[in-house]
């Protein structure tokens, strides 16, 4: 996999594509629902740049039903991960980045999440 850094860096310089990466470096997998709720942000926004992102092979996504998940691509060449781990280590006490953290922990009916009978 080979990730050119101008566009790793273009990728990260956009407000939404940066939260969606710094969820789901949290997080295995996220819904594109989740990651909506997270940012507060328009569905058709949120799919947009994590199409984007895909694209890029910053992420991989598969299908469940009607559901898309994201996750951050396993193959990531080794420097594109320390970059992206640094970058959550730096911001993992920063807003948005503890809101849209916090926005995710209260969203209710979230899937895959366990249920009362």
């Amino acid at each position: 996999m080979n990730i050119d850094p101008k566009e790793l860096f273009a990728a990260l310089a956009h407000d939404t594509r940066l939260r969606c990466l710094m969820l789901l470096m949290q997080h295995e997998e996220l819904c594109v629902c989740e990651l909506t709720y997270a940012l507060g942000a328009a569905q058709p926004h949120v799919s947009r740049h994590l199409a984007q992102l895909r694209e890029l092979g910053l992420v991989s996504d598969r299908r469940d039903g009607l559901w898309i998940h994201y996750r951050i691509h396993p193959q990531l060449p080794g420097w594109v991960k320390a970059v992206l781990q640094a970058t959550a280590a730096g911001v993992e006490d920063q807003n948005p980045f503890t809101l849209d953290e916090r926005s995710l922990g209260a969203m209710p009916n979230r899937p895959g999440a366990p249920r009362c009978a």
